[in-house]
């Protein structure tokens, strides 16, 4: 990572895409101190860095809704400064921050911290405050002293929200702020001790099974308190066929829900668990081939709005216990763009498309209007080579942890420079 100050960077020749406008041209970006300085016809000059994008994509950064950089609390496993550079690294110049930290993010003190604490970080965080006190499911946080701090949407993460009273309380108030209430969807009874998909697979391996109704289950509830009480929510995570169904019927009656998928829910099935795998063990898990294929196909008729990380950091020691012990989770800022952009571009869509699913879907998602390629306002572009194909391997982490089922995969479409108003990240000064 490199500071631009000081630092005069010519785009050359890239096709410049606005996903917010879908529209592209092909031009060349001076950048200077960190701040687009013109798009269009540019004579080059001794003083700038020419940066060769023929054949490339220049976007606006990237952005993900659901990230974890487990600070406070966990920073053996990642902090915020890591987890902005795994960002970074990956294209991602705005993250979102679920509030499982210890102690959670469930009081305004708490979302003031992160914000004080990231204001020089390359890529800009965004805190997620708590719906309950301590995520308990019991007492509901301050909400709106919390979004008055700088949170921009409410969430238990990964422990829902089971009291449908509550749920309904939380949406109302989050109505009233303008921000979405995004809640775990699962039945925590149905899951039971399950730690992978419920199939034959699961009782081959003699692995306890969630079965995919411990989401589909919840995500019809919350969907009806939503279409009662007016409320937005936001599903996350989405890994089931029938969720998929149940949100595109919610949406055609006109519900208030938005959804996100994973890179690795769409990329990887409950197949990636044999041999007991466990940087491979996820919640919700992975499922099976038809639902992998009902998530692709409900990002391509807009059921699904946008792809997230969950990018879930830990350690080497936790990874290591046995699989029903293991925690769940993988990271996945550095490894999103090109095993998403792989699966879905051999599933037909197009690389604008992908661009789309991490810029506009995602910004809809949170309600933030942006303009990108403004003159004498902070460049914030990544450079796309599309089909560049690539290995992903330990020395494209940056974040502190590395479980990661993805090593060794080969992609195809890599981000291979980011500039954002502070800092450079890629092979721009090679």
């Amino acid at each position: 990572m490199i500071n631009n100050s000081g630092k005069s960077i010519l785009l050359e020749s890239g096709t410049i895409y606005d996903p917010y406008k879908n529209k592209k041209k092909t031009a060349s970006i001076l950048i200077e101190n960190g701040l687009l300085k013109k798009v269009g016809k540019i004579t080059p000059t001794k003083k700038m860095k020419r940066v060769e994008c023929k054949n490339k994509i220049i976007s606006p950064g990237l952005i993900d809704i659901h990230a974890h950089f487990r600070e406070p609390g966990r920073e053996d496993k990642e902090t915020l400064v890591t987890g902005a550079q795994a960002a970074f690294s990956g294209g991602f110049t705005r993250v979102c921050v679920m509030p499982n930290t210890d102690p959670p993010l469930d009081s305004p003190e708490s979302i003031r911290f992160i914000i004080e604490k990231t204001v020089d970080l390359p890529v800009k965080i965004f805190p997620i405050g708590a719906i309950t006190v301590n995520q308990e499911g019991i007492e509901m946080t301050e909400i709106g002293e919390m979004v008055n701090a700088g949170a921009v949407a409410i969430s238990d993460d990964g422990y829902p929200v089971q009291n449908g009273q509550i749920l309904r309380y939380a949406m109302e108030y989050a109505q009233k702020y303008g921000v979405p209430v995004i809640n775990h969807a699962e039945d925590v009874h149905l899951r039971n001790d399950g730690v992978m998909n419920e199939s034959s697979l699961s009782t081959r391996l003699g692995l306890p099974g969630n079965p995919d109704i411990s989401e589909s289950v919840m995500v019809h509830r919350d969907l009806e308190i939503a279409d009662y009480c007016g409320g937005m929510i936001h599903v996350p995570h989405v890994s089931t066929q029938r969720s998929v169904d149940l949100i595109r019927k919610y949406k055609k009656m006109g519900v208030n829900v938005t959804a996100e998928v994973t890179p690795h829910h769409i990329g990887l099935t409950e197949e990636n668990v044999l041999d007991y795998e466990t940087h491979s063990k996820v919640a919700p898990p992975l499922r099976k081939h038809s639902d992998r294929e009902a998530l692709i196909k409900g990002l391509m008729d807009g059921t699904i709005d946008c792809i997230a990380t969950d990018h879930a950091p830990h350690t080497i020691e936790e990874k290591e216990m046995d699989f029903i012990h293991a925690p769940c989770g993988m990271i996945g800022l550095e490894s999103a763009f090109g095993l998403s952009h792989t699966i879905l571009t051999q599933a037909g869509a197009s690389s604008e498309q992908v661009i789309q699913w991490f810029t506009t879907g995602p910004a809809s998602v949170m309600g933030w209007q942006i303009i990108p390629f403004q003159v004498d306002k902070p460049a914030d572009v990544v450079i796309i080579d599309p089909d560049k194909k690539w290995k992903f391997r330990e020395s494209n982490i940056q974040s502190r942890s590395k479980n990661s089922p993805m090593l060794g995969i080969e992609f195809t479409g890599k981000v291979t420079s980011v500039i954002s108003s502070k800092y450079s990240f890629g092979n721009l000064f090679d």
